[in-house]
């Protein structure tokens, strides 16, 4: 028997950016940090991203969007809010963003993977702007693996594949073997388990360990470099995922 029940899950930090960037990041940079979306009409009552509707516009200090229906089976009700303040006479940051809306079903499941996918985006959000600030994505792409991704061991099969070893910590410079055996210099900028992020001097590559909820190894790669395509990157790296589960 389904329930429907509301969420909230909420996170407030500082980070080395203007309140203008983090706006910017929150409003028409997505595909930067998240994945792309169509900027919000800017006023009150306009249409906001994936059906949404505009609460709030106050930049660049307060954006929130609703939508009551989101299509899908499992969740009714969501909502985004987003406030950022001034500090250090505006050189830096202090940021509220609170996620909430309605679960039908699987609540405890849904909450918990919705929770920790809340810090990987976060702290991707925080990479891109201290590492990547106003850059535009060139390259973006976002896939699962096949079946073989889900068991239970999968995030950390692929982390093989890439590498890495048990004891590879975060902030380690490391050479990982990414499509078609190439070498890639990265620094691992997150990993816990449920999640890996690498970065390159152009990039943002994301894994996603969403096998942990019941679906599969998922991946998303923001690409900076001038010529960077959004299909070849993906088809690469797509390729590269299929591979390593593929293997006996």
């Amino acid at each position: 028997m389904s329930e429907s029940r509301e969420f909230e899950i909420a996170r407030e930090f500082e980070v080395d950016a203007t309140p203008e960037q983090v706006w910017e990041a929150f409003t028409s940079a997505t595909g930067g940090w998240l994945w792309p979306t169509e900027p919000p009409e800017p006023r009150v009552g306009g249409a906001g991203p994936h059906g949404s509707e505009v609460l709030a516009w106050d930049p660049p200090h307060r954006y929130t969007n609703r939508v009551e229906d989101t299509g899908t089976a499992r969740q009714s009700a969501n909502q985004l809010d987003y406030t950022v303040e001034p500090r250090d006479d505006g050189q830096r940051a202090w940021v509220r963003y609170v996620h909430s809306g309605v679960f039908v079903e699987d609540w405890d499941n849904q909450y918990d993977g919705a929770n920790r996918h809340t810090d990987f985006y976060l702290h991707t959000l925080r990479q891109y702007l201290t590492r990547f600030p106003g850059a535009a994505v060139v390259g973006f792409a976002a896939f699962d693996g096949p079946a073989a991704a889900g068991g239970p061991d999968a995030l950390r099969v692929a982390e093989r594949a890439l590498g890495l070893t048990e004891d590879t910590a975060v902030g380690a410079g490391v050479r990982v073997t990414g499509p078609g055996g190439r070498a890639l210099d990265a620094v691992v900028d997150y990993r816990d388990g449920y999640f890996l992020g690498l970065r390159t001097d152009s990039a943002l590559i994301r894994f996603f360990g969403r096998n942990h909820w019941g679906h599969v190894v998922g991946m998303a790669v923001h690409d900076f470099a001038p010529d960077a395509d959004s299909q070849r990157v993906g088809a690469a790296w797509q390729g590269w995922l299929d591979g390593v589960y593929s293997r006996p």
